[in-house]
């Protein structure tokens, strides 16, 4: 699938050269020229990385990226933003990243090297998603070995966690209890399967005050799966 970018620039001629470079590169572009249409986007259609302006009229670039990383939802918060300035001096480059840029290009730049940037911010972002899976009410953060519902920390053990990070990262898929042994426990550690019952179960305990313990299915004569949603 496409990655949507955002690009929020208010001078058209560069505006447009961008986005057109970026839909030659196979991207979905939408295109914004101030902060308040750069909100509408964000809220109108799914967004995976922002190419913004620093100026900007009205609010600026720099303060549409402070309230976006204080005040946006969940996912606005972690999305990619690459801040595209002509402020190219140190300072301005530390504020910008200080302020929550991920990437900082300096005009004038090369089309060229825009398309690279933006692919490895892409990639980086990709792998970080790999290590925390959202499904329905959780957050589950392997890095931090927390798991979040509705934005409350779940208390969950070490060998829990790891259940439930397991399950999580294969939804829909069956597991049997061997196989959620060797996946949880590892595969040299010798202990009973109806252990895995033991520990779904208080898992499923941590989990039923946040209303996520139907996450975790028991398919009868088969093991367990993870579903958000039948």
């Amino acid at each position: 699938m496409s990655a949507n970018l955002l690009v929020v620039e208010d001078e058209p001629a560069v505006r447009e050269m961008v986005a057109g470079s970026l839909r030659e590169a196979g991207y979905e572009v939408r295109e914004a020229e101030d902060a308040t249409s750069a909100w509408h986007a964000l809220r109108g259609a799914r967004v995976d990385l922002v190419l913004l302006d620093w100026m900007l009229p009205g609010a600026s670039g720099y303060e549409f990226l402070r309230q976006l990383r204080r005040e946006g939802n969940p996912t606005e918060r972690e999305l990619p933003v690459i801040l595209v300035t002509a402020r190219g001096e140190e300072p301005d480059r530390i504020r910008g990243l200080d302020a929550g840029a991920d990437d900082y290009v300096v005009k004038p730049f090369s089309p060229r090297e825009l398309r690279a940037r933006v692919r490895a911010l892409l990639r980086r972002a990709a792998d970080a998603r790999a290590d925390r899976i959202e499904a329905g009410h959780l957050a589950i953060d392997r890095e931090s070995c927390r798991v979040l519902a509705r934005g409350v920390e779940v208390g969950l053990g070490p060998t829990e966690f790891r259940l439930l990070h397991f399950l999580a990262s294969h939804p829909h898929r069956v597991y049997s209890r061997a196989q959620l042994l060797d996946n949880a426990w590892g595969h040299d550690v010798f202990i009973e399967e109806r252990t895995v019952d033991v520990q779904i179960r208080r898992v499923r305990k941590a989990l039923a005050p946040h209303g996520a313990d139907g996450y975790i299915r028991t398919v009868r004569g088969f093991g367990y799966r993870f579903s958000v949603a039948d």
